[in-house]
């Protein structure tokens, strides 16, 4: 009986799997441009559960998809004068982890962004966001895990690039001045 319990479980949870994709993006685009090109890197994601366990029961967030999100966002906010996976003026290199805890009766979701730039193979710049975002008492669904990642993802890359805007003079060649 128990053999039997045990196969059910595995099959059941095969099929639970919240695969995630996300698209976040900024409020608005910034009025503050560096008129260079960006070069972004993104590490395999970390995902850690409750108690600093490693992974996340029944997620999956593809680092690829963490990557083209990213992208998409940096493009739609406008804080470089173009964005690529290949060489460019600045090079941004974001570590990522999600961390899940169960407080309160409800679900955190906490993202945090390592951001390190660079020029010319120099570092430039370390940047540290973190954002925490209450999810659902229940993970049933992939939108239960989905729409809080989502919504942390974005204040943290609104934090890290609102940050680079911030000191955009450090990533602007000799002699060029940006407009505001």
């Amino acid at each position: 009986m128990s053999v039997r319990l045990l196969v059910l479980i595995v099959i059941l949870s095969a099929g639970c799997v919240h695969r995630i994709e996300v698209n976040p993006l900024p409020a608005s685009s910034t009025s503050v441009t560096i008129p260079r090109s960006l070069q972004l890197t993104v590490s395999s994601l970390v995902l850690e559960g409750a108690d600093h366990r490693p992974g996340i029961v029944l997620l999956e967030w593809p680092t690829h998809n963490l990557s083209q999100a990213i992208i998409r966002y940096v493009h739609q906010r406008g804080t470089f004068r173009s964005i690529s996976l290949s060489d460019a003026d600045v090079s941004l290199h974001i570590t990522a982890k999600l961390a899940l805890a169960s407080r309160q009766g409800r679900y955190q979701y906490q993202i945090q962004l390592q951001g390190e730039t660079s020029q010319e193979d120099q570092p430039v710049k370390n940047y540290v966001a973190e954002r925490t975002v209450a999810g659902s008492r229940v993970r049933w669904v992939a939108a239960s895990d989905r729409d809080p990642i989502e919504a942390a993802l974005q204040l943290a890359l609104d934090d890290l690039f609102g940050w680079i805007e911030a000191d955009r003079i450090l990533y602007l060649g000799r002699g060029e001045e940006a407009p505001r």
